[in-house]
């Protein structure tokens, strides 16, 4: 029963309206139509000062690029919510291009193989996140500084500091692949992301993540191994970074050994736009994906308006500051209803009790 009143409680706000793929609260979804709006109205002003921006070409150029940096904000989100960060994710994206073409390439494994210890070589990287945090106390940020080092040194010292190519023909058929008239790789990434929405709102594991950012210590005394918890969620981040650079290795068709510079904190921004706290406990996906979108279609924006390449980081990194600006009001804003709403409880209990 405690258990149960725990991991609740910080879901408390998301219960209100249902779906197949999970239950979000109306400021969750508030939020969501929010970010339409906004990607409605900045596309439509876009199209009236770029007529290349509305053309096929460039949608789907934007979406296909977008790809990486959802699937990496996919598990970026999980750390996010359990009130960690991981800014080791770019270099695990390059370690993981580079390991998938070069095992082929250098130590003649089938490209099967390859794939597979590529991923494992991420998910190693997660655990490793994850039990520096929990285990020797090192704060989030620390830790995944240090392994973004190694990671990505480990990728220069591997491909000697070159990108390795050819690829094997099974990346460059996912870059061409396309389901249903739909490019594969963004087949793909809704398909993770619905997984994962599924796994944080219809499982036991998705509801232990949000009970252990929402409150730590109440997850604790509920039963929940909240230590577990994080090193799954880093190791789940580490996982999503090795498939984006699966997905850079067919995008690019090299093993890419210089790409994905800055890609953590356009992840991390994608992120906060979407919605997810910085504190933890709260976001979903689809609001995640839009958080995505909007930034891919800021930098496409900048790109055809021909704004120094320079600008781009400016803006970006306003979008980033207006984002958890916003994180920050919105959580004061819902603590202060809280707490209005609990002291109108205790004061009509008070006069409602017989003198």
């Amino acid at each position: 029963m405690l258990e149960n009143t725990a991991m609740s409680q910080p879901l408390a706000k998301r219960q209100r309206i249902g779906g197949w793929l999970g239950r979000i609260s109306v400021i969750d979804l508030v939020q969501s139509l929010g970010l339409m709006a906004v990607i409605l109205l900045g596309s439509a002003v876009m199209s009236v000062l770029s007529p290349v921006f509305a053309t096929t070409r460039n949608i789907e150029n934007v979406l296909q690029s977008a790809t990486i940096i959802a699937v990496v904000a996919i598990g970026q989100t999980f750390v996010i919510l359990v009130a960690g960060i991981d800014l080791s994710v770019a270099s695990v994206v390059v370690l993981s291009s580079v390991l998938a073409v070069g095992l082929v390439q250098f130590q003649g494994l089938p490209p099967e193989i390859a794939l597979v210890l590529a991923l494992a070589a991420g998910a190693c990287i997660g655990l490793l996140n994850g039990l520096a945090v929990t285990k020797l106390r090192i704060p989030a940020l620390i830790a995944t500084l240090a392994t973004m080092t190694i990671a990505r040194g480990l990728a220069y010292i591997y491909s000697g500091g070159t990108n390795i190519a050819p690829v094997p023909n099974m990346y460059v058929q996912l870059q061409a692949g396309r389901v249903l008239g739909v490019p594969a790789v963004i087949v793909l990434t809704l398909v993770l992301a619905a997984v994962a929405q599924i796994v944080l709102s219809r499982t036991r594991f998705g509801r232990s993540v949000y009970a252990t950012g929402g409150n730590p210590l109440a997850a604790r005394l509920a039963g929940i191994k909240t230590e577990r918890v994080v090193i799954l969620c880093f190791m789940i981040s580490g996982l999503m970074a090795a498939i984006a650079g699966l997905l850079i290795t067919a995008r690019f068709e090299a093993g890419a050994a210089t790409a994905a510079q800055g890609l953590e904190l356009a992840v991390i921004a994608a992120v906060v736009i979407g919605g997810v706290s910085l504190f933890g406990g709260e976001g979903n996906m689809g609001s995640m994906l839009l958080g995505v979108l909007l930034l891919g279609l800021v930098q496409n924006a900048v790109n055809l308006l021909n704004v120094p390449p320079n600008w781009d980081s400016v803006v970006s990194g306003l979008v980033i500051a207006a984002a958890a600006a916003l994180d920050v009001y919105r959580r004061s804003y819902m603590e202060a209803g809280m707490r209005k709403k609990v002291i109108s409880k205790k004061a009509a209990a008070a006069t409602s009790k017989p003198n």
